[in-house]
């Protein structure tokens, strides 16, 4: 069987209670991005930045996966080819719902790095700017997320599935934020099928093969089902 790349935002996790970033009311709405999810933002304030992020750790650790995660955990261990399964998104819950191989581009809310020495290891629920580093001891541990201006993780694994690939499906992502945003064009250059699955169409039509629209934890999970069908 073909390999498949997917892509999941925030718009996968919505459903489990978890904010999105840039919809009306989303959190990029309600704080200064400069200030909580920047290095510099870090550096002049640590605590300021520690408690948003310890507010979003204990809002993921107390959700729970929706149908969507449970469907996509499914993909990855029944499909019988290849499934690279890349997420922005900072949770665990594709993992809690049993998804192998998870590719986290933003980091993980649940692991902590040291600014110092690069040293990373599972977070604590509450992090706190005193907290020593467990390798070298300097105080300077921060969550082991990709802050606006650094680049994403694993971005040469993903591009060489990317290029690889029979199918690349962009699941409830705004497809406003690059490097993500241009997968589909990878894919797409590369010869994959192209597919969308989100609320409602991102901004710009034309971009995908094939568009599906509706709640992720619907149209993940019936999607899914034809896969593994057809498989």
């Amino acid at each position: 069987m073909g390999g498949i790349v997917i892509l999941t935002g925030a718009g996968v996790s919505a459903e489990s209670g978890l904010g999105t970033f840039r919809d009306k009311g989303g959190l990029w709405t309600r704080y200064d991005l400069t200030e909580v999810a920047t290095p510099e933002g870090f550096a002049r304030n640590p605590r300021l930045v520690h408690d948003f992020y310890n507010a979003r750790r204990a809002n993921a650790l107390d959700s729970s996966p929706n149908a969507a995660h449970q469907a996509l955990a499914q993909l990855t261990t029944r499909y019988t080819g290849e499934v690279l399964l890349v997420t922005q998104n900072i949770d665990d819950l594709h993992e809690r719902a049993g998804a192998t191989g998870v590719v986290h581009m933003h980091g993980e809310i649940t692991r902590a790095l040291c600014a110092v020495c690069e040293t990373r290891w599972d977070a604590p629920r509450v992090m706190d700017p005193d907290d020593a580093c467990p390798s070298c001891a300097a105080r300077a541990t921060r969550p082991d997320i990709v802050w606006f201006g650094e680049m994403p993780y694993h971005m040469d694994r993903i591009v060489t599935a990317l290029e690889a690939a029979d199918l690349f499906v962009a699941i409830g992502t705004s497809g406003e934020v690059y490097p993500a945003a241009g997968f589909v064009d990878i894919a797409a250059e590369a010869g994959a099928e192209t597919l969308e699955i989100n609320l409602e169409p991102t901004p710009a039509p034309g971009r995908f093969d094939r568009v599906l629209t509706g709640p992720a934890a619907v149209a993940v999970p019936a999607w899914v089902e034809t896969v593994l069908a057809e498989a």
